[in-house]
């Protein structure tokens, strides 16, 4: 981990562009709290094949004129180069320099991954057509991506999204902070030596969590599970097993070098901002 802090520490937060006019006064408040915490940016996801493309140019402009500086997610599969480049060129006319660049989830019901299949790829492709115009933000797995042949092959994928030119990376969130560091280190190992911030995911609800650490790769230790499973709609007593085991968790990262911290906020500020005020920063 000591290379890891060499980096400055970069604490961000992760947004998704809301659906409805309720949804986006939510946003806006949570973005009022945790804007008052100073982080380094705020990103916006955007939706399987770019099913979200014009939300997420909004989310972030309105993010910029509050003050903040703001990154749109952009995957790759589904689309085609021309889109790509489109999006890009957009998003260089509104002076938005930095970027999440991810494969991306195909939507449902389409037939073809698109031209590029790969984050790879879309990084070699955004630094072809925009040169270094951007700072490039890539996505990792601590714990093995779900759909990777192994845990070399999935280091492997990691490394050519490095050499492909990203400046840094995010990790999938996970609650075992061993995972992250011998992530590091292997990274470490194979050259890699870009900014590794882990993500972390607050919990505060159990089967939205279950749900989402299925699809995703991500394991719940089973006294976790266990334990948050036996508080069935209790909801308080969920939130504040949640606290107590993530704020120790980016306690411990932030104590061994991490880098910084991204949260995946959920478009909700209470959870983060408590974990915030826990670790004093």
């Amino acid at each position: 981990m000591e290379s890891q802090k060499q980096h400055p520490r970069s604490l961000s937060f992760e947004f998704f562009p809301p659906r409805t006019s309720e949804g986006v006064e939510r946003l806006r408040a949570a973005r009022r709290q945790l804007g008052q915490l100073r982080p380094r940016f705020f990103s916006v996801t955007y939706g399987a094949g770019g099913s979200t493309r014009d939300r997420t140019l909004e989310t972030v402009l309105e993010t910029r004129a509050e003050g903040h500086d703001a990154a749109p997610h952009l995957s790759c599969i589904g689309s085609t180069r021309a889109d790509i480049a489109q999006t890009l060129e957009l998003y260089r006319s509104h002076g938005i320099r930095h970027i999440v660049a991810l494969r991306g989830d195909l939507p449902s019901g389409a037939a073809s991954a698109g031209e590029l299949r790969y984050a790879s790829e879309l990084v070699e492709f955004i630094r072809a057509t925009t040169g270094d115009w951007f700072s490039i933000e890539v996505a990792c797995y601590p714990e093995v991506h779900p759909q990777a042949r192994s845990a070399a092959d999935d280091l492997r994928h990691f490394k050519r999204k490095i050499d492909a030119g990203a400046n840094g990376a995010i990790t999938q969130y996970f609650y075992n902070a061993d995972a992250y560091f011998r992530f590091v280190e292997e990274c470490e190992a194979l050259g890699i030596d870009v900014p590794i911030v882990p993500g972390v995911m607050p919990i505060g609800n159990f089967s939205q969590l279950a749900r989402f650490s299925d699809a995703c790769g991500a394991e719940i230790p089973r006294w976790l599970r266990l334990k948050l499973q036996g508080f069935a709609d209790d909801t308080a007593s969920i939130r504040s097993l949640g606290l107590d085991v993530v704020t120790d968790l980016c306690d411990r990262l932030l104590a061994a070098g991490a880098p910084g911290l991204h949260f995946y906020t959920m478009n909700q500020a209470g959870l983060t901002s408590t974990i915030w005020q826990r670790l004093g920063l």
